[in-house]
C-alpha cells in the first residue's frame, strides 16, 4: 500500500528544492498530532497521500477569537485539484468544509469556530487520485464551538437570514477575486436548546453559466461567514446560490 505513495514523493521531490523535498519524503506527521492517524482513516482510507508543503493553510499562530479564525486554503501550486477538505483534528465536529474547484482556482478563504489548539489541515485531491496534505497549528483560548451565535440572541435574526453582499476586486498583478459574505447563524448543535442549522451548498458560476467552484460547508464555518475566492480568467458578473441544511435557499449576483 505504501509503495506507490513512496514512488510519487519521490518524483515530486525530485522537481523540488532540497528543504521541500525533506518534507514530502518524511512519512511522520509534520505537526505531529495525536490524532493524525484517525484523520487520515476518516477522511482518506487507504488511498494514497502524502505531506505537500505546495498545500498551504494560512492562519493565525495564535487567534483570540476562537469563533472567528480565518483560514486560507492555497492549493494552486498543484495544478489541476478535484477535490480538497478542510478539517481540524481537535474539533467536536472535526470536518469545516470540502470544496470543489472547476473553472476557479484551488484557492479559497473563511473563517472557523475552534473549541481548542488544534492543527487545521487542508487534504487536496489531484486528478491522478494522490492526496496531497497541508496544514497549520492554530492555538487558541477555544470554546467557538460550544458558544452560542451572536445573531441567535438578536429578535431580528431571521428576517435577516441568508441576505447576501459580495464584490469583485483585483489586487494588481494578481487574478481577481470574489468575495461573498451570507447573513447566517451556523449553528453547531452543540448549545443546549439550539439544534444544528448550518448553510449547506453553495456554488459559484460565470456570466455563462459555467461553474467556477462549488462548496460543501459543515457547522464549524463561522457565523455570518464571508468566503474570498479566485476568479481566474472571468470577467463579468458571477452568480453565487446555496441552501442550508434547513432549505432555505439565497441567490446573489456579484457585479464586478
Amino acid at each position: 500500500m505504501k509503495f506507490p505513495i513512496t514512488i510519487a514523493a519521490i518524483a515530486l521531490a525530485a522537481l523540488m528544492p532540497a528543504a521541500e523535498a525533506a518534507a514530502l519524503q518524511d512519512g511522520g506527521d509534520p505537526l505531529a498530532s495525536a490524532r493524525w492517524v484517525d484523520m487520515q482513516r476518516a477522511f482518506l482510507g487507504e488511498a494514497p497521500m502524502l505531506f505537500d508543503p505546495r498545500v498551504k493553510v494560512i492562519a493565525p499562530a495564535t487567534a483570540e477569537n476562537p469563533l472567528q479564525v480565518p483560514v486560507t486554503v492555497d492549493a494552486t501550486g498543484l495544478g489541476k485539484v478535484v477535490e480538497v477538505i478542510v478539517f481540524a483534528d481537535f474539533n467536536p465536529i472535526v470536518e469545516v468544509l470540502r470544496f470543489y474547484p472547476e473553472a476557479a482556482p484551488a484557492y479559497l478563504g473563511f473563517r472557523v469556530k475552534l473549541q481548542q489548539s488544534t492543527p487545521v489541515r487542508a487534504a487536496v485531491r489531484t486528478a491522478d487520485g494522490l492526496w496531497h496534505v497541508g496544514g497549520t497549528w492554530v492555538n487558541t483560548v477555544g470554546g467557538g464551538c460550544s458558544a452560542p451565535t451572536a445573531g441567535s440572541a438578536g429578535k431580528d435574526w431571521q428576517q435577516r437570514l441568508n441576505q447576501v453582499s459580495g464584490r469583485q476586486w483585483s489586487e494588481g498583478a494578481q487574478a481577481g477575486r470574489v468575495r461573498l459574505r451570507i447573513e447566517h447563524p451556523m449553528d453547531t448543535g452543540l448549545v443546549a436548546g439550539i439544534p444544528a442549522f448550518h448553510l449547506e451548498d453553495i456554488e459559484f458560476r460565470d456570466a455563462a453559466g459555467q461553474r467556477l467552484m462549488r462548496l460543501q460547508t459543515a457547522e464549524p464555518v463561522s457565523e455570518n461567514p464571508v468566503f474570498t475566492l479566485q476568479r481566474g480568467a472571468v470577467d463579468g458578473p458571477v452568480e453565487a446560490r446555496g441552501r442550508d441544511n434547513n432549505g432555505n435557499a439565497f441567490t446573489a449576483r456579484i457585479a464586478p
